[in-house]
């Protein structure tokens, strides 16, 4: 018996790690564009208030140092480049001093703050899309000229790409504004820029697309503060336009699937994960789910939770980091369930989901 289940146990790591020897043969790099929950720290080099590359961001990073990434710890670009075994971090493609290897395994041109408006971008200052294909087509010309144009291309077209993009015009752009036209209309829009920038993509190389959808942004610590009453509940209004924005943009998704037929395209639902985290989260080993680990937890984040603002002992057991970010475990519980949707669920192992 126990000769059996040492088999068996080594049939599963061979498994699993022949699995992860495919998954970065595959898939040589990753990409990712578009808002905070991609950023890697791109707001570091810009001149924006939209920043987060001080304490008490960062303290469960490696290292224990703010990097620009709008959490206590890793993003999702990072656990899930992490556990398709491309590696364990992504860096910003803004960061000073890059390696050619840097690049070549892929980095971020995402920007927090930003959205598929790009009025919402010139508001906070940051990377509209626009900008960030820019930057794209910077970085295709700079690995063309260290690697030649049959690896860089090799790159371009079997890497992975994100796409994060909605939240901001949601949560920043419209709310403020939402008595100027109805919100149905708006999403139309959103997700039209959205689609544009996919397409744009493609016409660049990419061929393999993961399309987030927003967080449920009514849950988020701040929503509830502004519109969740005296009980701070989830505020509906703003939940149900994220809901609108995401069928919509899931129906567009699958109309362009339809229409690129080698492209591997794939609308990612990240609010119903987050959502259930939210709703369950003593199953899943969270005690607080309405408010951030970091000063109140009801409205700050960015400079509002700075090195003088107090962060709770331990924000594993928090859902939120600040009122607009969830923490590393938070996220990696979206992850986990992202990778098994797709059927990935050997490289869960590498998302760590333990209370």
């Amino acid at each position: 018996m126990d000769k059996l289940m040492r088999e068996k146990a080594v049939t599963i790591v061979l498994v699993f790690f022949v699995n992860l020897v495919a998954a970065k043969a595959n898939i040589p790099a990753l990409f990712a564009f578009g808002d905070s929950i991609l950023d890697t720290g791109n707001n570091n080099n810009l001149l924006t208030v939209s920043k987060c590359n001080f304490p008490p961001y960062g303290r469960d990073f490696p290292g224990g140092k703010p990097t620009g990434r709008w959490g206590n710890g890793k993003v999702p670009t990072d656990l899930i480049a992490g556990a398709l075994g491309i590696k364990q971090t992504v860096p910003a493609y803004l960061t000073p001093g890059l390696s050619i290897q840097d690049l070549l395994s892929g980095v971020s041109f995402a920007s927090g703050g930003t959205g598929n408006d790009d009025t919402t971008a010139n508001i906070q200052g940051v990377l509209s899309l626009s900008a960030q294909l820019r930057l794209f087509r910077e970085y295709i010309g700079k690995v063309t000229a260290a690697v030649g144009q049959q690896r860089a291309s090799n790159i371009i077209s079997n890497s992975l790409y994100l796409f994060s993009s909605g939240n901001n015009d949601i949560a920043i752009t419209y709310l403020p504004l939402k008595g100027l036209i109805p919100f149905p209309i708006y999403a139309d829009l959103l997700v039209g820029w959205n689609i544009n920038f996919v397409k744009s993509l493609y016409n660049l190389g990419a061929r393999k697309i993961w399309v987030f959808s927003t967080l449920p942004l009514g849950c988020l610590p701040g929503a509830r503060t502004v519109g969740g009453g005296l009980l701070r509940d989830c505020a509906p209004l703003v939940n149900l336009a994220a809901q609108i924005f995401n069928g919509k943009l899931s129906a567009a998704v699958n109309s362009l699937k339809a229409t690129y037929s080698d492209y591997d395209i794939k609308f990612v639902d990240v609010y119903t994960p987050l959502l259930n985290v939210i709703q369950n989260p003593l199953s899943a080993g969270f005690i607080n789910t309405g408010t951030g680990c970091c000063g109140t937890g009801t409205v700050e984040t960015g400079v509002l939770c700075g090195i003088l603002t107090p962060s709770c002992p331990n924000p594993s057991s928090y859902v939120f980091w600040d009122s607009g970010h969830p923490t590393q475990r938070a996220y990696e519980f979206v992850v986990a369930s992202i990778l098994k949707t797709y059927r990935l669920s050997n490289f869960v192992l590498s998302v760590n989901t333990t209370t």
